[in-house]
C-alpha cells in the first residue's frame, strides 16, 4: 500500500515539474509541440494518481498502525479536501480545446494546487520514513 502511496504522490510531483517547465515555453497551444503533447498527458495521470488518494492512505495508516491514528485522519481530511479542489482545476484545463503555456501557468499558481503539493510533499516524506509509536517499557520494581 505504501507503495502505491508513493507512486501516486511521485505522479502529481512529476505532473508539476513538467507544467513548471511546460509554462516556461510561452507556447499558445498543445498542439504541433511535443511537449504540448505531453501536457496532458501528464494531467491525466495526476488526476488518475489524485483520485482515491485519500482512501488509499486511509486504509494505509490502519494497515500499518500510524500513531495517533486521530492526527493522521485530520490531516487526511485536509488531504481530501486539497485534492478534490486541485482536481477540479486540472480537470478544467484538461477539458479546454487548447492549453497553453499561461493556462498551464496559471495552474501553477493556483492556491489549490500549491496547497495540494504542500500536501504531497509532506505525506511522501512521512510515508518513506514512518516512525512507529515506541512501546513503553515495562520496569519491574521487585519486592
Amino acid at each position: 500500500m505504501l507503495a502505491e502511496i508513493d507512486s501516486r504522490c511521485e505522479a502529481v510531483e512529476e505532473c508539476y515539474e513538467f507544467m513548471l517547465a511546460y509554462a516556461a515555453q510561452g507556447l499558445a497551444s498543445d498542439e504541433g509541440s511535443k511537449s504540448g503533447g505531453q501536457v496532458r498527458e501528464f494531467l491525466r495521470r495526476a488526476v488518475q494518481a489524485l483520485t482515491g488518494l485519500t482512501e488509499a492512505c486511509t486504509m494505509a495508516v490502519r494497515e500499518e498502525g500510524f500513531e495517533p491514528v486521530d492526527k493522521y485522519l485530520a490531516f487526511l481530511t485536509v488531504l481530501d479536501r486539497d485534492s478534490r479542489d486541485s482536481l477540479a482545476a486540472m480537470e478544467l484545463v484538461l477539458a479546454q480545446p487548447s492549453i497553453s503555456s499561461q493556462l498551464i501557468d496559471n495552474l501553477n499558481a493556483s492556491i489549490h494546487l500549491r496547497a495540494l503539493l504542500t500536501d504531497v510533499f509532506l505525506l511522501d516524506e512521512i510515508l518513506k520514513n514512518p516512525q512507529k509509536p515506541k512501546q513503553q517499557s515495562v520496569t519491574n520494581k521487585g519486592p
